[in-house]
């Protein structure tokens, strides 16, 4: 790989681990070979009873998991570890490109997806993305903080407070979130979200917003004058109180 980004590491400095998720070994090693050229520690498993198996021993800070497995499919292993209170960010790795599938999926509770054939520089770079926006992942360097009205939201710590009290937000959430707040006082529509928090066109499925702008109002806004405006047929938009 050329260029390569920063170095990402844990807060207490240890390399990062990936625990990469599919039933075909060519691809798993491809993408071991890949990332530990990032310097991170890697694991993989071949089914989802695996996968459940690994994910409690090696503790990762991110997920490549593939949706068709024979035994246990990718989003009954997501739905497994989100019940057992398990928010490790997860990249779906699918063949399936449809609209309803990556809508599904991401809805479900996995934070990105990469349709096969995919390039392995754009898997890393997802990753790196993944796990910064869940403060896994730290690199040198300040640490920017954004501010809107008595919110405030830590990019690198992944720290987000209104009012003095502190809100916990799920990696997507939180890219949402820090979008909004990087663009406060600008009207900014569904497909200007999709593409920057998701990096997908879905096709004019608009529900995938509509559903996370619903749960950042829950935690941001809940008894307190709003920030997050619907821009009626254009958009929305974060802005302080007058």
């Amino acid at each position: 790989m050329t260029n390569p980004a920063p170095a990402l590491l844990r807060p207490d400095g240890s390399n990062l681990r990936v625990l990469v998720v599919d039933d075909e070994q060519m691809l798993t090693d491809l993408l071991s070979m890949a990332l530990r050229m990032e310097g991170w520690e890697v694991r993989t498993a071949g089914s989802g009873f695996e996968a459940l198996q690994s994910a409690r021993d090696f503790e990762p800070d991110a997920m490549v998991l593939d949706i068709m497995m024979p035994d246990l499919d990718g989003m009954a292993v997501l739905q497994r570890l989100r019940q057992a209170g398990d928010d490790v960010p997860v990249l779906f790795l699918t063949a399936k490109d449809a609209v309803s599938d990556r809508v599904a999926g991401l809805t479900a509770g996995g934070d990105d997806y990469v349709t096969k054939p995919f390039s392995l520089e754009e898997v890393v770079a997802r990753l790196r993305g993944l796990m910064r926006r869940a403060g896994t992942a730290h690199a040198a360097g300040a640490e920017p903080i954004l501010r809107v009205g008595d919110l405030t939201l830590n990019e690198d710590s992944h720290e987000v407070e209104r009012a003095g009290t502190e809100i916990e937000l799920t990696a997507t959430e939180f890219e949402l979130l820090r979008y909004l707040m990087r663009n406060q006082r600008r009207v900014v529509s569904k497909a200007q979200i999709l593409d920057r928090v998701w990096n997908y066109d879905f096709g004019g499925r608009s529900s995938v917003v509509e559903l996370y702008i619903s749960y950042l109002r829950k935690k941001i806004d809940a008894g307190l004058e709003p920030l997050i405006h619907t821009v009626r047929g254009v958009g929305y938009m974060i802005k302080a109180p007058q």
